[in-house]
């Protein structure tokens, strides 16, 4: 008989989630200074909590770094991986809703015992950073400066954990691997690629002669303006079905992606509507959404921030709001993907796909009477 068996009472509730220990966990610097600041528990628990979702989203992103670390990406899997995606994009929810309490405390409340924190910052919460670092977010892909609050504000320990992690493939590096794989644009007797840029240059001419068409209404000033607009259109087409292009603007770090990932992340893009790809468009959206959602959080924490510091420095010595908000703005880790956009066409200009390449694309079941 096994010991749960043995066990008559069964589980107790506290000891299960071993709320002693946890609960215990709260103590404020002011109160240990015999002045305690009612404020500084809501504090405390703000950010406890905060580093408990940090965890969860950390066990969901090691698990789709394991699942997309083997050599070919079982199809069953993906519906989990959009699954736990969609966990971190809730969680990621919740992180947001936490700043709506924090403001319930006012600056002054908080001016009773900021300094007490003093150097320890937002800065130092080691689970943070390697969220960013699994996403794809590497030290040498930040700026000068916020390389320097990335490794210099943390423990010698930390920071070797980092470091080590830093070594491993990412989900970015991972996940172009398996866009790389992507079997549909290409066969024997049919070249997507192709046809895609006969579709966009007629596109493209089409919208030249609208221009010309309508250049006495413009007058030369907007129509050197407009026509310079649609040159620019077409160099950045040129980016990205040119390889020397690609590859320059990967040499500048202005794409992440290879080529032909790229290329065929936009094919799912394009064709999302077909069976097949239905879920691997899912899984990029949501990788898309937990980008996105980080960078709001980012820009939320930073107007926080100013109303509570105005343009104090941060505890961690930073620039307070102003280095928050240039975090926001330079630390989005999947732009690749956001800016297939600019590469979309109307679906009724979509190329039309042979039949052999379609029935690939859809689910076949036969029907018997």
């Amino acid at each position: 008989m096994s010991e749960s068996q043995n066990n008559v009472e069964g589980t107790y509730y506290g000891d299960y989630l071993q709320l002693e220990k946890l609960l215990d966990t709260q103590s404020p610097m002011s109160a240990k200074l015999g002045n305690e600041q009612h404020d500084e528990t809501l504090f405390i628990i703000v950010h406890q909590v905060y580093e408990l979702w940090f965890k969860q989203i950390i066990h969901e992103m090691h698990s789709l770094v394991e699942i997309f670390s083997e050599k070919s990406v079982d199809d069953h899997k993906l519906g989990t991986v959009v699954a736990r995606l969609e966990r971190i994009n809730r969680i990621q929810q919740l992180l947001m809703g936490q700043l709506d309490v924090m403001e319930t405390m006012t600056p002054m409340d908080f001016l009773e015992f900021r300094d007490l924190l003093v150097p320890a910052s937002g800065f130092q919460s080691a689970q943070f950073r390697e969220i960013e670092i699994l996403m794809g977010l590497r030290t040498s892909d930040r700026k000068a400066v916020d390389r320097e609050y990335f490794l210099g504000r943390l423990n010698t320990k930390d920071r070797e954990r980092l470091q080590e992690i830093e070594k491993r493939p990412s989900i970015l590096e991972l996940v172009e691997k398996w866009l790389e794989r992507v079997p549909f644009t290409e066969d024997a007797t049919f070249n997507f690629w192709d046809e895609y840029k006969k579709t966009v240059y007629s596109m493209l001419d089409q919208d030249e002669q609208t221009i010309r068409k309508n250049a006495a209404q413009m007058g030369e000033k907007y129509l050197a303006i407009q026509l310079e607009n649609l040159e620019s259109t077409k160099e950045n087409f040129e980016t990205l079905l040119s390889p020397e292009e690609h590859k320059k603007l990967k040499e500048q770090g202005k794409r992440k992606l290879s080529q032909k990932a790229i290329l065929n992340a936009l094919f799912i893009s394009l064709y999302r509507d077909e069976p097949i790809l239905q879920q691997p468009y899912r899984f990029l959206k949501l990788m898309m959404d937990i980008d996105q959602s980080f960078t709001a959080w980012r820009y939320r924490h930073a107007l926080m921030a100013q109303r509570m510091l105005g343009t104090k420095i941060g505890t961690g010595g930073s620039s307070g709001h102003q280095y928050l908000k240039n975090a926001a703005d330079n630390n989005r880790v999947y732009l690749d993907l956001f800016n297939l956009s600019t590469f979309l066409i109307p679906r009724s200009k979509l190329p039309q796909l042979p039949g052999v390449m379609r029935e690939k694309l859809n689910f076949h079941f036969n029907i018997q009477n």
